[in-house]
């Protein structure tokens, strides 16, 4: 039986089962530049919001999300959302971000493709996909987007600001570009700066999706479902999984066996496949249903672009203006965002006088530990937010 043809793109399109997601629009007006020197308009963003905002304003807590994350960090599977919140475990009500406490609201970032404006999203202009036409955005980009949400939403200070990997990006952003709108910081599994191995790591995904002949230069959106870019982004997304996760993990999950039963003359063949390789094409073909290829691009630039310090004199200068709490959090195991990054993120702010500290999860898991691992930090971070929830606004 034929399998059914990879979708050309996995983007949420308008007409599309909404799902939890809300979407608000700016720059209706005036146009939304952008740090690239481009502007946009009719930015729409793609937001979720759990629990209720006080009266005065004080309880709002933002989640920042990862690269192929959305705005569904919490709730089940279903109409509009194919995979349960990607941070279920650690917010609802009684659990650590707790909703029945605490205002939170989670944004899919601008260049996202799960509500949000980016590659896929109709041109105000002709109503057809951005595609190549879509602008480079950086993270300080996305930042100031969501402070446009966060106007709309009635939000002056949120009480806390919360992300790993690329979130964790955002959020010390947020507190570098508006420390008078933010009370704490959590910073998980990222980085003040992206280094050189990481850039590199991104800048194979990136050609191996402009290597498909598929990709007709990030204009594939007319294309018949099974002639997108789909082998360029499964693989792109077959590299990456490869730092998510530890050498002890692979190992350990996979070791050398082959998959499936082989012939004994066919072990020595050129594509009898390990168990591993099966595992990375799952992916691949997984990130193919729920994504799309340029949104991949642009935000994945956005991470590689990553630098607290760019235009603002030094990485001292730029840390700085964080005056805030702040818990950065490191994972012992991670190939991709090293735990010495955040120690760095601890000891800058430290060593300026803030109340900082720093912990560490004790997995094997690699990068993906603060998806899978939370319980380690749960408890901190429960106590942490109620200590701020008792802080004067």
């Amino acid at each position: 039986m034929q399998s059914e043809p990879l979708p050309v793109t996995g983007a949420w399109l308008p007409g599309d089962p909404a799902g939890q997601r809300r979407l608000f629009t700016f720059a209706t007006d005036r146009r939304f530049a952008l740090d690239s020197g481009a502007t946009l308009s009719d930015v729409t963003l793609a937001y979720e919001t759990w629990g209720s905002l006080d009266a005065d304003g004080s309880n709002a807590v933002l989640l920042c999300h990862a690269w192929t994350g959305d705005s569904h960090a919490a709730g089940p599977a279903g109409r509009g959302h194919d995979e349960a919140g990607w941070w279920n475990a650690m917010v609802g009500p009684g659990k650590p971000i707790d909703t029945d406490r605490y205002f939170v609201v989670c944004a899919n970032v601008l260049g996202g493709c799960q509500g949000s404006t980016g590659p896929a999203s109709p041109h105000p202009v002709d109503g057809h996909a951005y595609g190549s036409r879509f602008p480079v955005v950086t993270i300080r980009d996305m930042v100031r987007a969501q402070a446009q949400l966060t106007n709309y939403l009635g939000v002056h200070r949120w009480m806390a600001v919360i992300g790993g990997s690329m979130g964790g990006m955002q959020a010390l952003e947020w507190a570098v570009m508006y420390p008078r709108r933010v009370r704490s910081l959590v910073a998980i599994a990222t980085c003040m700066q992206a280094t050189a191995q990481q850039i590199a790591w991104g800048g194979i995904g990136r050609q191996a999706i402009r290597l498909d002949p598929n990709w007709r230069g990030g204009d594939y959106y007319d294309a018949a479902p099974g002639e997108g870019p789909s082998e360029g982004l499964a693989i792109a997304r077959q590299i990456a999984q490869v730092t998510f996760r530890s050498d002890n993990v692979f190992t350990d999950r996979f070791g050398r066996d082959f998959s499936g039963r082989a012939e004994a003359g066919d072990i020595l063949g050129m594509w009898q496949q390990y168990e591993v390789e099966r595992y990375l094409e799952h992916h691949g073909n997984k990130i193919v249903r729920r994504f799309d290829a340029n949104s991949y691009l642009a935000i994945g630039k956005a991470m590689d672009l990553h630098d607290v310090a760019r235009g603002r004199g030094s990485l001292e200068r730029a840390i700085s203006r964080v005056r805030i709490p702040t818990i950065a959090v490191g994972i012992w195991s991670d190939m991709l965002y090293p735990a010495y990054q955040q120690r760095q993120i601890h000891e800058a702010l430290s060593g300026n006088g803030v109340p900082s500290e720093y912990l560490e999860i004790d997995s094997p898991h690699g990068h993906d530990a603060f998806l899978i691992n939370g319980d380690q930090i749960s408890g901190r971070l429960d106590r942490f937010l109620g200590e701020i929830s008792k802080t004067s606004v």
